[in-house]
């Protein structure tokens, strides 16, 4: 049966090779962490001390304005990262809050750690710049999508890009994420359950 850890190996081989040496460094700089449904695995104001790959469970990352309002910007579930990157990379205060919407366990690399297995592993720095360039992408992406595109399209996208997410998140906050009441987001799935 296979461990979390291995698990996060096999993702990373994936797209890079890595030497049983290097699997063993990899190893000896990642630790496993679970979090309950509800917990924070960061919180608005704080540093954020990790990268966080998702094993098991679901995170949002949001931003809670000055009004209070949250704002949800990403989702993340088995195999997808859930880190503030500019406060990660930058050692800044995190300016949004990751949050557990189920029982979650996470493999998380300090920023020592990981600059550590940049320089003893190079493709291991070729694999974080790519992962760092489609999160760019694909946030550019969706500002661009925001701007353009109606709500209905933009739901439309979501359930196209993300399927696995709709079941798994309740519907006030794909809303929050659309940027759309959870009302007018019903009123968008009837339409389109009745034709």
């Amino acid at each position: 049966m296979k461990t979390n850890t291995s698990n996060f190996i096999d993702y990373i081989k994936n797209s890079i090779p890595l030497s049983d040496e290097e699997e063993l460094l990899v190893l000896s700089k990642i630790s496993s962490r679970k979090y309950l449904k509800g917990q924070y695995i960061l919180q608005q104001g704080d540093l954020c001390k990790t990268l966080n790959f998702v094993v098991s469970g679901v995170t949002k990352t949001f931003h809670i304005d000055d009004e209070g309002n949250e704002h949800i910007f990403r989702f993340a579930i088995e195999n997808w990262w859930a880190t503030d990157l500019p406060s990660f990379i930058n050692q800044d205060i995190a300016n949004t809050n990751i949050q557990c919407l189920e029982n979650t366990e996470v493999i998380q690399i300090s920023l020592q750690n990981f600059e550590r297995l940049n320089v003893e592993i190079p493709q291991f720095e070729h694999f974080f710049r790519i992962l760092f360039q489609r999160v760019s992408i694909a946030l550019e992406k969706r500002i661009i999508n925001n701007l353009s595109f109606p709500a209905k399209e933009r739901y439309l996208l979501f359930r196209q890009e993300y399927k696995a997410f709709e079941q798994r998140i309740p519907q006030y906050m794909i809303a929050s994420y659309l940027g759309i009441s959870k009302q007018y987001l019903s009123e968008i799935r009837n339409l389109l359950t009745s034709n």
